[in-house]
């Protein structure tokens, strides 16, 4: 069973060490940060606390009920009901299903508890992991567009709130 926690000040130390524990396996699918990133990271953690006071952005751990971070599922740029779903899974956890449940329960959260109507998400085409995440979670296809100078699709959802295919249990 994987739960999802809102980000707080107190998670800095274990997300900063699961970030680092994943580095490389992230970089293999997505950009990776960047060393400055890592530098810096007690100072970005405190803004992205200071964006979500201010209702900019949901952040969110995903873990195994016992604390241990699986990964992470954002809402950002929230604007006009809508927000942009980011997430990702640790290497560990990969292929259990647990990005699915996550974003199947981020989704819920979305439309219950942060009035949200809709999320748009991005992916790479030779992502078909996080396609087939989407998929199971009621996105459907936007458009073709360029995820950082790769082919990639934008994927949209509306109904928060309510499951998708893939239920919303976590």
């Amino acid at each position: 069973m994987v739960k999802l926690e809102r980000l707080r000040a107190d998670h800095a130390e274990a997300l900063l060490a699961f970030e680092l524990e994943n580095r490389a396996y992230f970089a293999r699918s997505i950009p990776d940060r960047g060393d400055a990133y890592f530098a810096e990271f007690d100072a970005l953690h405190q803004a992205r606390l200071a964006e979500q006071d201010d209702g900019i952005c949901h952040f969110h751990l995903v873990t195994d009920g016992e604390g241990t971070i699986l990964g992470r599922v954002n809402l950002i740029d929230v604007e006009d009901g809508s927000a942009e779903l980011g997430y990702r899974v640790g290497e560990q956890a990969a292929g259990r299903g647990v990005a699915t449940a996550a974003v199947a329960e981020v989704c819920r959260v979305a439309g219950t508890a942060y009035g949200l109507t809709s999320l748009v998400a991005v992916t790479t085409l030779d992502n078909p992991a996080s396609r087939a995440v989407l998929e199971r979670n009621s996105f459907t296809f936007v458009e073709d567009i360029a995820v950082a100078g790769r082919p990639g699709v934008r994927y949209r959802r509306a109904h928060l709130g309510q499951p998708g295919t893939a239920g919303s249990k976590v």
